[in-house]
């Protein structure tokens, strides 16, 4: 495949529970550039989470394709799915996702020790992602001794210390009050977009709309681009 960064081809979503067939999405396509900030909206139970981790592979839908800098995702076995998506895939989770027994240093080099950067070159790019969300001073700390936007900085300079070629955020913005929210959106777009970086964020925060290049509703299980 050839094009742009992210590509979803008629991806469809459902679930069997208790013998009853549920739809999540419906016949989605979606392309997204390298750099390019894309905005879902919908409602609680709209599928968001769901779309999150079909694109990631973390989920295989139920009909479609996804395909990733040429990649095919929905073509890999789960071991497979789980490299590529360790090498080339940042995540920003609502509730940080730290590990609780790491310092905020450890916690930000954990990809890199995923990825077996030797020590020297990791060492240098975690005091540079300290330095650049303003943390130098608290690497020793260990997430509970945190403010929630402290322990959020964190979560997206681990998201993006590896330079994957895609973001992908779940309501980042959805545990912090509004003055919060919006520091941590500005930083957001400032790391991603000076690494041209495509982000996929999904919430139903409004506060989000003024960053994204692109904004899309979920609603009955397929994507509207706002107008």
């Amino acid at each position: 495949m050839v094009g742009s960064l992210l590509q979803i081809q008629g991806v469809t979503k459902s679930f069997e529970e208790a013998d009853v067939h549920r739809l999540v999405l419906e016949d989605l396509d979606l392309e997204v550039d390298s750099g390019e900030f894309v905005l879902i909206m919908g409602r609680s139970g709209s599928g968001k989470s769901t779309l999150l981790n079909v694109i990631s592979g973390i989920d295989l839908p139920s009909r479609g394709g996804v395909y990733l800098g040429g990649s095919c995702l929905t073509d890999m076995d789960e071991t497979a799915r789980a490299k590529y998506r360790l090498r080339n895939i940042g995540f920003v989770f609502q509730f940080f996702n730290l590990i609780p027994t790491l310092t905020v240093e450890e916690n930000l080099a954990l990809p890199l020790d995923l990825l077996g950067v030797q020590k020297m070159p990791k060492r240098a790019k975690t005091a540079e992602y300290l330095d650049r969300i303003g943390l130098t001073s608290r690497k020793h700390s260990f997430p509970d001794q945190l403010s929630g936007g402290e322990q959020q900085r964190v979560a997206i300079a681990r998201a993006l210390i590896h330079e994957p070629k895609i973001l992908l955020a779940d309501e980042p913005t959805g545990n912090l009050d509004i003055h919060t929210g919006s520091d941590i959106l500005s930083l957001f777009y400032d790391l991603a977009g000076k690494s041209r970086i495509a982000v996929v964020m999904v919430t139903h925060s409004r506060e989000a709309e003024a960053y994204a290049d692109r904004i899309l509703d979920l609603t009955n299980y397929r994507l509207e681009l706002r107008k």
